[in-house]
């Protein structure tokens, strides 16, 4: 444990900000870009041919960022109500202990994961932020920093889960690999033998990994003030015209039942889990953050109070969409994936695909895009070496979920909740990322 805490006070003094991280990857980018990559355009500067890739790439991700703006106001606009905040209240009772904390932090926020990352992004933030409160409340130490990490700990499961990207885009009809894979059903891969078992494995050794470390690490006593505020909505004065709407608890029911009825019929009609995505996650979160608070009013104070933990989101999202439109319009996305499949062996390519999709996530921390841009050279690869598709199609999403434990992007919304900073949690992070290294590789291997 004394090398735990040398090593987070290390890194407490090296570790810029998430936006300056950015800006270095960025960077970084752009001289492996030059290095690696040759000019497409004869006749014009490759720097600024870059630049030109890096631009076009800067807006493409302006829709996923609102997606992702309005999954942590709304589901931070959910921890503010009264029946969430007792609900969770209940199970933050549980974690009276540093080490029960640790270890209900993790255990939940990795079933939530499993289920769809973004609930189990926020539903993690939010809960270890309600222990921290809970601790805080009664004097007592705790280190919150491990109860921080603990909530992430769902980044670290969730592609080989229900709202894993690549296993539900092949299970599509007319997935762009089709002619290639055909259709490949989810039995094949969230539901294999070797995912189901990488995922229990997950589910028991992290919660007990940080329960140990809670056991011998210190902890401090903090003052954090409680997330939750009630509104004390004035009744005495008389709402006049069309004011009444706002305040109107008739009005916010029938909104929220519209919403209602076409979270339902969406469900209905997809008749699988295609249906769970990032827009039907944000409607869902709308939906309840509307009938769960009193009247529209409320709804929006509580938008009000929450937009602030976003704006992390809003400013550096561009860029890590300029580091994807930089990858991938150069082809050093090819680069780094070809330099794996070229020194693997039937045995060794899942392997050597786990650390590839690790490595591009630091660059592009998206599923999705790392599969489409990834996805055609590691099935052709497979094929050539007969390794089966499905498996080589986890060891991606292993990949993709593996890095993410050191990569800060998707702890924006954790940090904004949580109110810690990168590297106070990173420490914790990293033995998350030691230990889900050690179970995925053993999966790929013994499977």
């Amino acid at each position: 444990m004394k090398l735990i805490i040398k090593f987070t006070e290390f890194l407490r003094r090296i570790l810029p900000s998430p936006f300056s991280i950015a800006v270095l990857l960025t960077y970084l980018t752009f001289i492996l870009a030059i290095w690696l990559t040759p000019s497409k355009q004869q006749g014009e500067s490759h720097l600024l041919e870059l630049t030109g890739f890096w631009a076009k790439g800067f807006w493409e991700l302006l829709g996923f960022s609102m997606q992702m703006m309005l999954m942590l106001v709304l589901g931070y606009v959910l921890a503010l109500t009264k029946p969430v905040n007792r609900l969770i209240n209940k199970m933050v009772s549980f974690a009276d202990t540093m080490p029960k904390a640790a270890f209900l932090v993790t255990f939940l926020t990795l079933i939530f994961s499993f289920v769809n990352w973004g609930l189990g992004l926020i539903f993690g933030a939010v809960f270890a932020r309600k222990v921290g409160e809970n601790f805080s409340k009664n004097a007592r130490a705790i280190n919150y920093p491990l109860i921080g990490a603990a909530g992430y700990a769902g980044l670290l499961v969730w592609h080989g889960g229900l709202s894993g990207s690549a296993p539900l885009k092949i299970a599509e009809k007319g997935h762009f690999l089709i002619d290639k894979i055909g259709v490949v059903p989810l039995n094949e891969t969230v539901f294999s033998n070797m995912n189901l078992m990488v995922s229990l494995a997950l589910l028991v050794v992290l919660p007990l990994m940080m329960m140990w470390v809670a056991k011998r690490t210190s902890a401090e006593k903090i003052n954090l003030k409680k997330i939750v505020e009630e509104k004390n909505t004035d009744k005495t004065e008389k709402q006049k015209g069309a004011d009444k709407l706002d305040h109107s608890r008739l009005f916010s029911v029938v909104l929220g039942l519209t919403f209602l009825v076409a979270t339902v019929y969406l469900a209905v009609k997809a008749g699988n889990f295609s249906f769970v995505n990032l827009n039907y996650i944000n409607f869902t979160l709308f939906m309840l953050g509307i009938l769960l608070t009193p009247d529209l009013s409320v709804f929006q104070s509580y938008v009000g109070k929450s937009i602030q933990a976003a704006s992390g989101i809003l400013i550096q999202f561009p860029l890590y969409a300029g580091i994807m439109g930089l990858m991938k319009y150069s082809g050093l996305f090819l680069v780094f994936t070809d330099a794996f499949v070229h020194i693997s062996t039937a045995v060794t390519l899942p392997v050597y695909t786990l650390f590839s999709a690790g490595l591009v996530n630091f660059f592009v921390p998206s599923g999705g895009g790392q599969w489409a841009v990834q996805g055609p050279v590691i099935v052709e690869a497979a094929k050539q070496l007969g390794v089966s598709v499905p498996k080589i199609v986890m060891a991606l999403a292993y990949g993709d979920e593996w890095t993410n434990m050191l990569q800060p992007f998707w702890a924006l919304p954790l940090l904004g909740i949580t109110g810690l900073k990168a590297k106070e949690i990173v420490p914790y992070t990293f033995l998350l990322f030691l230990c889900g290294g050690v179970i995925f590789v053993s999966g790929l291997l013994f499977f």
